[in-house]
Parts: structure tokens; sequence; C-alpha cells
């Protein structure tokens, strides 16, 4: 069991990614404290977790909440004693518009969710992470890093580059403490992201490409699953990663080296 006796806290963990990460993590060992909006979805992988014998708790909180993520965190800490990984997955596609369409008000949900999220998240489990080292993981996309052709998609790709930024930032500020920082990039992943994307007037923005069929070079044109997703982050979650901080790693099936 590759995190025997660590506990890790999961944002946007009710559901995708985040849910196959949390229920990887209680299978390896960990105790996890999944974070969402979402109550229901999360009671019912924390019940997922019990019944195969795993440990869990949950917390209800938006990641863009200051005061509702310092009590996720503080959750964790009161039930475990204390936290080793941190999974920084909260996100969504949110409004995909051109720019001169895109609401401030819209600009600003994204990158409240998105990326103010993540340093609230990271912010408030530093103090604990120092007490004995750890890993964050930290959930962009190949938008914004490697991908820059999705019409409309300004904000959240915005968001996603400045979280590569972030992890690079923070992997140097932290790493006298043993604690590493590194951050993930997925393609095409069959979640439940897009219901969180409105895309609007987004042909006026789009310029005209063509790839090769299949788009996914390695599956043929199948995106990935979130439990293959689970598998990297576990990967730099655990002890089999611990001199590999500050870096990004695409998961994408060479998408992105086509569609860049």
């Amino acid at each position: 069991m590759q995190l025997l006796g660590k506990n890790a806290i999961l944002t946007g963990a009710g559901s995708g990614i985040g849910k196959a990460a949390a229920l990887l993590f209680a299978k390896e060992g960990a105790a996890v404290c999944l974070v969402s909006r979402t109550e229901e979805e999360l009671r019912q992988t924390v019940d997922e977790i019990e019944r195969a014998g795993g440990r869990a708790i949950y917390a209800v909180a938006d990641v863009s909440a200051p005061d509702e993520m310092k009590r996720a965190v503080a959750s964790t800490i009161e039930a475990f004693g204390g936290l080793d990984i941190v999974f920084a997955n909260a996100g969504v596609n949110g409004v995909w518009a051109p720019i001169e369409e895109l609401e401030p008000e819209e600009w600003d949900d994204t990158l409240n969710i998105n990326l103010k999220g993540t340093f609230l998240t990271v912010k408030y489990a530093i103090p604990h992470l120092k007490k004995q080292g750890g890993s964050i993981v930290i959930t962009a996309s190949v938008n914004g890093t490697r991908i820059f052709s999705n019409a409309g998609a300004t904000a959240y790709s915005c968001s996603k580059a400045a979280q590569v930024a972030f992890t690079k930032m923070a992997a140097l500020e932290l790493a006298k403490h043993k604690i590493r920082v590194n951050v993930i990039c997925p393609g095409a992943i069959e979640t439940e992201i897009d219901d969180s994307s409105r895309k609007r007037d987004i042909d006026e923005a789009k310029e005209p490409a063509e790839y090769p069929a299949g788009k996914i070079p390695l599956t043929g044109g199948k995106p990935g699953t979130a439990a293959e997703v689970a598998q990297l982050v576990l990967f730099l979650a655990g002890d089999g990663s611990s001199h590999v901080t500050g870096t990004e790693v695409w998961i994408d099936g060479a998408e992105s080296l086509l569609q860049g």
C-alpha cells in the first residue's frame, strides 16, 4: 500500500478525477478528506470508500471561499491528526466566448474557482505540511499550457497557465520544508467537467484548423479515463516521486502535441 499512514485532502472530489483519486488513495492506505460543493456526491464517495474498508470524511466547501477552505483543512487535521498530501483538483470550464463578449463576472467566476481556489487550498495546508513534509499535486490542463486553439477558452486557459506558474513558484519556496509541488495537465478525459461549460458564439473566435483523424494519437481518438489520471496523481503523491518537484506532466495521449 503506497500511501499507508498518510493523510490527504482532495478538492473536487465528488466526481471525475477527484473521486477517482480519492478512491485510489484510500485503496492505497491513505485517510482522505473529500472536498466539494456537492454534499450528495461526497457522501456517496465516502460510503464507497468505507464499504471497501478505507477511512474517509468529507467537507462541503467552495474552494474560492477562504473561510470555507480554512474550515475544510481544519476538519482534516481534527479527524486525522496531520496532513501529508494535497490534491488541488477542483475546477470549472466556465464560460467560453470571444474576449469582447466575455463578461467581467464570467472571467472572475472562472479565475476564482480555478486559480484562487488552488491558492487557498495550498495556503491553508502549508502550515500542516511543514511539520513533516509532503506532496502537493495541482490539476491544470493542456489548455493554456500546450493547446491554444480552443476558441473562446481564454479565461479557462489563463487560469490553467497560471496554475503551472504557481506550481513552480511554490515548489521552490517550499522545497526547504521537504514539500514537493507538481502539476498535471490532462487532455480529453471522461469526466463531468463539461457540465460546467457554457459556450457562446465561439465560432466567431475560431481559427480554421485540420487535424489527422482521431485527434488523440495514442488511443485513436478515445478520451482518457479519470482512473488513468488518478494513477499519475498517486505517483506524484507518493514516495516514488520523491525527487520530483516543480514539474508539469501532460497526460493526454499526445493530443496536445497534435493540436497545440
